[in-house]
């Protein structure tokens, strides 16, 4: 009986209150769907850097006959250079580091540029390109490490680390996260302040009732549950929404469009997609039910 007339209460309240209930829904709604893609971004972060680190490659170029810096005023790196190099690689100090590496001629340096490149092909010659050395290594971020080695030593022309062209693109998607935490954030307390409204203006509604509540000997907890209720009601409905919009959006944004045009990257899934949904909703629930408890409190005293 307690039951069915605490949801009454909690359905009159709604009701009284429609256009501020959906709006507690949409502020909700739009919050914790910039919670979800803050989460997704941070795991799409995760997943591309764990994916490029583990193919990532520190280059050592060789000198050709164009290139123009201290260490190649002798021209084309001779056969003894290059096996200065090797052993370098092969020796007890770098080693340890290298998971592996792969020594390409001019000619496959050649070919390879002109398959992945062939704009290039009218423009370099065989000749004129790098004998280049690639080497991973077990842990990224010793890369310095390898250009330190070489830095400076005649013969080599330069040494790339293919993870800091990549440093720009990870900085871009880590603002962004920021960015959607902080209108996230930003939403998420206008929607608690909503709530509190809400719940205030619909206890105000309901004084009379909630005088004679007391006066026949009500319990705080039996007068607070309804509207509390109604609070979490409303952010539900707006966590169910974030939550589908989320899972749409990894859907259709990400698997239906993202991940055809560019599959040579990793996207998060409907697996990450599936994972973040309890977390939209467990957030939009505690928090709405704090926000309506502390507010009728706070009235039930005044």
């Amino acid at each position: 009986m307690r039951v069915g007339l605490i949801l009454s209460e909690v359905l009159t309240g709604l009701r009284r209150n429609a256009s501020m209930v959906v709006s507690v829904i949409l502020v909700t709604f739009v919050s914790l769907t910039f919670v979800g893609a803050a989460i997704l971004m941070q795991a799409q972060i995760a997943t591309m850097r764990d994916y490029f680190q583990d193919r990532a490659q520190v280059d050592v170029y060789m000198c050709s006959p164009i290139s123009n810096t201290e260490t190649c005023t002798g021209g084309v790196a001779t056969e003894e250079q290059v096996a200065a190099v090797q052993s370098e690689l092969q020796g007890q100090t770098l080693s340890p580091l290298i998971q592996e590496f792969t020594f390409q001629s001019p000619a496959e340096a050649y070919q390879s540029l002109v398959e992945n490149l062939p704009d290039l092909a009218g423009v370099l010659t065989e000749e004129q390109t790098n004998a280049v050395f690639h080497i991973n290594l077990l842990d990224p971020s010793r890369s310095d490490v390898i250009v330190e080695a070489f830095n400076g030593v005649e013969g080599v022309e330069q040494i790339t680390d293919q993870l800091e062209y990549l440093d720009p693109l990870f900085s871009a998607l880590t603002i962004a996260t920021y960015m959607a935490v902080g209108i996230a954030g930003l939403m998420l307390i206008s929607a608690v302040l909503l709530i509190g409204t809400t719940i205030r203006l619909s206890a105000y509604a309901r004084r009379r009732e909630v005088g004679i509540m007391r006066l026949v000997g009500a319990s705080n907890r039996f007068i607070q549950t309804p509207f509390v209720l109604e609070g979490v009601v409303a952010a539900l409905i707006g966590s169910l929404l974030a939550s589908g919009a989320v899972l749409l959006g990894v859907r259709f944004g990400v698997e239906g469009y993202l991940t055809e045009r560019m599959s040579t990257i990793p996207w998060v899934g409907m697996g990450e997609a599936l994972l973040v949904v309890p977390v939209i909703v467990l957030v939009g629930v505690v928090l709405a039910a704090l926000s309506a408890g502390f507010a009728i409190r706070r009235w039930l005293r005044a």
